[in-house]
């Protein structure tokens, strides 16, 4: 069930989706598995918030990951959005979710917040004759070098480091990813607060 919040206007007090309240301070939330489902709902918000105005847009992630595809569309929308995209990782961004929030304009991360990042990995289970499978295992090698170069880009790292670095489940902690250059800034919840305070509704 989605949840609700109340506003004040001149019929008194109506009730919202929270999520439209936030959409209209220029917020938007990835949250949960990137899918098809998520990407389309995000880059739609991100193109519709863009028509609107080129002022900031806050986006507040907390992700699991999930499908590359469909994280590559999102990534497409933050790179391409011409009102700066402000990203704020709440609690966790893993995997895909860690690509994503590595290519914001401005990248924050609150205190207690985790990054991973880790090699492309094919889920379930894998099956046809060698030359499917080898089809499959060159994919995924393309895939790799393609995240790879976003990642470098968006670092300053080279794709060398960054492939050691992904070899396995990395965690960052926020002070580490300032380190590798994944997050600009730690801030604290009051800061996001603020962020979204400063958008008239």
């Amino acid at each position: 069930m989605s949840s609700t919040t109340l506003i004040k206007n001149n019929n008194g007090v109506t009730q919202v989706p929270l999520q439209a309240k936030f959409l209209g301070k220029r917020c938007v939330s990835i949250s949960g598995e990137i899918n098809e489902e998520s990407a389309v709902d995000f880059t739609d918000k991100i193109l519709d918030l863009n028509l609107e105005s080129n002022e900031p847009i806050t986006v507040l992630i907390n992700s699991n990951g999930g499908e590359i595809n469909s994280g590559l569309l999102m990534y497409d929308a933050i790179v391409g959005s011409k009102a700066p995209i402000r990203m704020i990782c709440r609690g966790k961004a893993y995997s895909m979710g860690a690509v994503l929030f590595a290519c914001a304009k401005e990248r924050y991360m609150l205190p207690n917040s985790e990054l991973m990042l880790h090699q492309p990995m094919l889920g379930g289970k894998v099956s046809g004759n060698a030359s499917s499978i080898k089809s499959i295992s060159d994919s995924m090698l393309e895939t790799k070098k393609k995240i790879n170069k976003l990642l470098s880009k968006h670092t300053k790292k080279t794709e060398e480091e960054i492939d050691e670095a992904t070899s396995f489940d990395h965690y960052f902690s926020p002070e580490e990813s300032i380190e590798f250059n994944l997050c600009d800034e730690i801030i604290e919840f009051s800061k996001v607060i603020d962020f979204i305070k400063e958008v008239e509704w």
